[in-house]
């Protein structure tokens, strides 16, 4: 039993210093500062934005204003800090430090001598040549937030600002933060009419309720100071599908003419038309039914992509695009498809003793989609102009339905099903015909989940349209109106990430790409920009790193921070014009974090199956790393194919180092099949999730053990969540011989049993043979090692009955392994305080049973 009791010691000491939990933003937890610049740019007398503030943390609690004139290449105090200090102070009759002035909301005024700010709840102006300091009769101007009712985790922390609350209902409420992982952090009650100023950073979300939890507003912190006003006034939020955001939003006019004299309306699920002058109406189709109707059904768009509960029926209006001269119009018809619904129990509800059953739609790989069509119909004889859908015979969806301006025809984007084809088609107005304007096809997949592109420019008819067709992603200039290609934008061994800004006027693109440098890592993020015509091509960041930029409002600079994960953020200011260095703006201040003992990842690269292509990821080491011994190896698997997902930025806390830090060299590193390479690199994973590059990710795992000999490759672990859980248990079950102790959780473990959407991308339409190739139900039976199985019985992204069939087959074939169901938590179970608990104890039961002398120092010394 002794060792048993270390066991447990080691897994107490790991989670007393690494709570699942725990924020890097802690009083006691080492911090960096100067590492975040968020340019706020501001007009002179002439109208010119060429400056701009900024503020930055220099110390812990501490921090001082910039001013940056980009034009002249100076940076200086924004103002003299320690005057303004002294003056609120005297204002204030108390105390402030020059470098914790509590100002927000500044507003540099065109004039170059004055500026507006908040403190305290209070407006002053201040004279920047003598710091007199007066109250502000007018306010600083403020903007007001958007509000909503969907809550939503703070995804992003930007530059510090603050909120000033306004309860405007005659009750008292209570207002909450939330928190990157969508818990509920409270932050007390406001009374009636009571305001509060509440300092926050950029993109941090906010939520006000009523004392029985009902949401009344949520609002999102942006850089300047912003109101948050409660009085139960919050706007409707339009639905939109995933689909059309892809591929542009739908722009349709509604069931009104532009000339305002017809109107389209749906009565029965076929189409009237109304004479807006009269009234006089005019049936138009007579074949539509419930299950082919005119008729929007938002809830059978939502199903394929969308897994969140079915909201009550819209009212039935037609989906209209309508020709700008008022002679014609597209009407969509929607064919229904599969009525699948997933079910599932919430055991524990907070508001009764008595589970519920919950419910929503979800399609699954090989269901019937709803399918919508467009029907061309002439508005002055009220007829249909039949139309031949051999272009578009298929769709998986069609959307971005578009009219050109002289109303001679119409546009729309379809991509089939099974996304092996996805063209522009083009019909004509007056007879119905169609061509293809672009026509993408591929032998394995289109990306057009993640690879897409599509911009029409109808002032020059033309469009720029993204393709992987020379085997790597880039851009091409088509001639919308003959389908012609009229040039490659871009080319080379290198691919483009995404399109920030197409400038009609300049007729240039700016971009993001990567692999542009042959001696870097091909994932790090460069900005660039490139002439319609392909010249012109200028990488516009030039730091080994991966980039982040904001531009001036009228783009000549931009304010580029780039970092590695073993390399701290440097904020530069660049002219757009060549790329050129102005200044450097800041250089993070790590020392405190260094001092604390804190080791960044290690970057390192192998070859993968093929022993030619680089394969590139990370290596985390325990705090206490010690090379003399040895230690097990886990990897961090998540092999999805829409992107990429080994480290590339500078973090203080990614969540490895939790596990590393409790006597393990954890890795992640992307295997072929993932995304951001070439099209050869990704095309691994069709009809191929099984694969997930194990061929790569062994090879490289061995040829880090060849370098450093501490890691033990008797002991490697993996584990993963949602694709990386299918993932982590088909490395045991293929390679068992070399991963001995997994976890799995919120995984799909037959892609039969996941989300239309993702599965058909990678897996094809229809379902054939290589899903069951690739399911771990199928495969439960080569089980070797040990095997914990987690799941939320809530998760409404994978159906948590996967996870049920897995542990079914395991039963069956009568293998060992744990299981942990937990309530109330959806999607991402390890990644919940307990879960995460959990994980971390399994691996360290797992692997550490044969090191109890080393366990034993370790506790006696204090440390993990």
């Amino acid at each position: 039993m002794n060792h048993w009791r270390h066991t447990f010691i080691l897994i107490a000491i790991c989670f007393a210093f690494h709570s699942p939990g725990q924020s890097s933003s802690t009083n006691s937890s080492p911090r960096v500062y100067r590492d975040r610049v968020e340019a706020n740019w501001f007009a002179d007398a002439a109208g010119k934005t060429n400056r701009f503030w900024y503020r930055v943390a220099i110390a812990r609690g501490e921090h001082a204003f910039v001013v940056v004139d980009a034009q002249e290449g100076t940076r200086a105090p924004a103002f003299d800090h320690a005057r303004v200090a002294q003056e609120l102070a005297r204002q204030a009759g108390a105390g402030i430090s020059s470098n914790q002035l509590p100002i927000d909301a500044l507003d540099f005024l065109r004039d170059g001598k004055t500026m507006k700010f908040r403190s305290a709840g209070t407006d002053w102006i201040l004279n920047l040549e003598t710091h007199a300091l007066e109250r502000s009769v007018a306010a600083t101007s403020e903007s007001s937030l958007p509000a909503s009712r969907t809550p939503r985790p703070s995804v992003t922390t930007g530059a510090e600002t603050s909120i000033r609350f306004e309860n405007r209902l005659p009750r008292e409420l209570n207002f909450f933060w939330i928190d990157p992982d969508g818990n509920r952090q409270r932050y007390g009650t406001l009374r009636p009419g009571e305001t509060r100023e509440q300092h926050t950073y950029a993109g941090h979300v906010w939520m006000a309720t009523e004392q029985n939890g009902d949401i009344l507003a949520v609002f999102q912190a942006e850089a300047r100071h912003g109101a948050a006003v409660i009085d139960g006034l919050v706007p409707a939020e339009p639905q939109r599908s995933r689909r059309s955001e892809r591929a542009g939003r739908l722009s349709s006019s509604g069931g009104r003419s532009p000339d305002q004299n017809w109107e389209v309306i749906v009565r029965g699920h076929n189409l009237f038309l109304r004479d807006a002058r009269n009234g006089k109406e005019r049936q138009l189709t007579h074949d539509a039914n419930p299950d082919s109707s005119y008729a929007r059904n938002a809830d059978a768009e939502r199903s394929v992509e969308l897994n969140y509960e079915s909201r009550d029926p819209e009212a039935p209006i037609p989906e209209i695009y309508w020709a700008p001269d008022s002679k014609h119009f597209v009407a969509m018809r929607l064919k229904s498809g599969t009525q699948r619904r997933v079910y599932i129990v919430e055991s524990s509800p907070e508001d009764q003793l008595q589970p519920k059953l919950i419910s929503y739609p979800y399609l699954k790989p090989g269901d019937e989609v709803p399918i919508r069509k467009p029907h061309l119909f002439d508005v002055e004889q009220g007829r249909r102009i039949e139309t031949s859908d051999a272009l578009f015979s298929n769709p998986w969806s069609i959307s971005d339905v578009r009219w050109d301006r002289d109303s001679r025809r119409f546009t729309f984007v379809y991509n089939q099903r099974g996304h092996q084809v996805l063209r522009v088609v083009a019909i004509n107005a007056d007879d119905g015909s169609s061509t293809s304007i672009v026509d993408e096809q591929s032998k394995t997949f289109i990306n057009y989940s993640g690879k897409f592109f599509c911009e029409f420019m109808e002032e020059s008819s033309e469009l720029i349209w993204m393709s992987e067709r020379d085997g790597w992603n880039h851009l091409y200039l088509y001639d919308a109106r003959t389908g012609r290609v009229k040039n490659q934008i871009t080319r080379g061994e290198w691919v483009v990430r995404s399109v920030d800004r197409v400038d009609r006027e300049q007729r240039c693109i700016w971009l993001q790409v990567s692999g542009i440098r042959a001696d870097e890592d091909p994932y790090h993020v460069h900005q660039a920009r490139v002439n319609f015509d392909g010249t012109g091509f200028a990488v516009l960041t030039e730091s080994d790193g991966t980039h982040s930029v904001q531009y001036s409002p009228d783009r000549t600079f931009a304010v580029v921070t780039w970092s590695r994960v073993d390399q701290p953020p440097v904020t530069e200011l660049r002219r757009t014009r060549n790329g050129k260095i102005i200044l450097k703006l800041e250089e993070t201040d790590a020392s405190e974090l260094y001092a604390s003992g804190w080791k960044p990842p290690e970057r390192f690269v192998a070859k993968g199956r093929d022993g030619v292509t680089d394969i590139f990821g990370v290596i985390f080491r325990p705090k206490d790393f010690t090379p003399s011994r040895r230690y097990p190896v886990v990897e961090n698997i998540y092999a999805g194919p829409q992107d990429s997902f080994a480290p590339k930025a500078f973090r203080t806390n990614y969540p490895h180092q939790k596990l590393a830090d409790c006597g393990f060299i954890v890795v992640q590193l992307d295997g072929m099949g993932t995304a951001n390479r070439s099209k050869k690199f990704h095309d691994i994973c069709f009809k191929n999730l099984a694969d997930a590059g194990f061929p790569d990710r062994i090879l490289w795992i061995k040829a880090a053990a060849a370098k450093y000999s501490y890691m033990d490759l008797n002991r490697v672990g993996i584990y993963g969540t949602s694709a990386g859980g299918q993932n982590a248990l088909r490395g045991m079950l293929d390679h068992g011989d070399f991963y001995k102790a997994c976890v799995s959780d919120s995984a799909c473990h037959d892609n039969r049993m996941d989300k239309i959407w993702w599965n058909e991308q990678w897996m094809g339409w229809p379902v054939d043979e290589s899903y069951v190739k690739s399911s771990n139900v199928a495969d439960a039976h080569k089980l070797r090692g040990k095997l914990l199985l987690m799941t939320g019985e809530l998760d409404r992204n994978v159906d948590p009955a996967s996870t049920m069939q897995v542990v079914n087959a395991l039963v069956k074939a009568d293998r060992d392994f744990e299981m942990l169901i937990v309530p109330n938590v959806g999607h991402g179970a390890a990644r919940s305080p307990y879960g995460g608990r959990k994980l971390q104890e399994f691996f360290v039961r797992a692997f550490h049973d044969k090191e109890w002398n080393n366990v034993s120092a370790h506790v006696e010394n204090g440390t993990n």
